[in-house]
């Protein structure tokens, strides 16, 4: 069974980003991809959404 991880970042920033990245793919969770929300006024996105995937074990919980 595959286990989807959803990662919301408030502050989007290369350092958050790649802090984020590197702690997931280090407990075994696979980069799926990136969505980012936008403000109007601005070209920085205000919010990113990084999504991980993962075999789940057998016995292992996926509401955790």
């Amino acid at each position: 069974m595959l286990t989807y991880k959803v990662i919301e970042l408030s502050t989007v920033t290369e350092e958050t980003i790649q802090d984020t990245l590197n702690d997931l793919t280090a407990q075994g969770w696979r980069y799926d991809g990136m969505q980012f929300a936008m403000r109007d006024s601005s070209r920085r996105p205000s919010m990113a959404f990084i999504l991980f995937t993962r075999d789940a074990a057998a016995g292992e919980s996926t509401l955790s």
